[in-house]
């Protein structure tokens, strides 16, 4: 997928961001030094370097990064937040990381660089923690890896602030980001609920999403659902 190269900005959640911008309390606190350093590029950096050191240069290093319930139990508490920076090969860690730059970076120029930075590991550490406890609920082991859970989230995120964007899926259907993301979620529900979709981590996928939606919600003040009806 990629996007449209301009796009109409929706005025609505850019200026309900702004208002949240200027909240005096803990949770609506505007970041200090918060410009743009492009944080997104770097993210996909040590992405493409764990992924180095995880297939080429010491392959055992996945058992440490990678999340596996028994080996969280057994005391390897990092593992619900370094899983994000592992992928399973070549395509999963491309098809994240261009998702990841697309999206991201819009996202970034609009929140500033150490929110972005603090929206995307924390999407990606909830994910992680709320799959590792419905695999402990199920006594299921697997390993997991991959960014998607923070990227779904980031994806979220891009809809609300640029909800008149078009994304080009395979490069031919073009979709409002909305639209998409709907469209996402609604096959992330199904497959999660009905169990397809093989070795796809669905309740990862969907735990970013509401992380996202959460965060947009409390923290920006803004209803990402109320965006959506808006933007039709």
């Amino acid at each position: 997928m990629y996007l449209r190269s301009s796009y109409t900005i929706d005025e609505g959640p850019i200026a309900l961001y702004f208002i949240y911008m200027n909240k005096k309390n803990i949770l609506n606190r505007r970041f200090k030094n918060n410009s743009y350093t492009n944080v997104t590029l770097k993210l996909v950096i040590i992405n493409a370097l764990v992924y180095l050191l995880t297939t080429m240069i010491y392959p055992r290093s996945v058992y440490y990064l990678a999340m596996i319930p028994s080996f969280v139990l057994g005391g390897y508490l990092w593992q619900p937040f370094t899983y994000m920076f592992v992928h399973g090969g070549f395509s999963h860690l491309l098809f994240n990381m261009l998702s990841l730059y697309l999206f991201g970076s819009m996202v970034e120029q609009r929140v500033g660089s150490r929110e972005f930075l603090l929206f995307y590991l924390m999407a990606g550490l909830f994910s992680g923690i709320i799959s590792l406890i419905s695999y402990l609920l199920a006594g299921t082991n697997v390993i997991l890896v991959g960014a998607s859970g923070a990227i779904y989230g980031v994806m979220l995120m891009f809809a609300v602030f640029y909800p008149f964007a078009r994304v080009f899926v395979f490069g031919l259907i073009p979709l409002r980001a909305p639209t998409l993301v709907l469209l996402y979620t609604g096959i992330e529900l199904y497959s999660q609920v009905f169990s397809r979709g093989g070795n796809v981590a669905h309740l990862t996928h969907l735990s970013g999403l509401l992380f996202a939606y959460l965060y947009c919600l409390i923290r920006m003040k803004i209803n990402p659902i109320d965006v959506f009806k808006r933007t039709r």
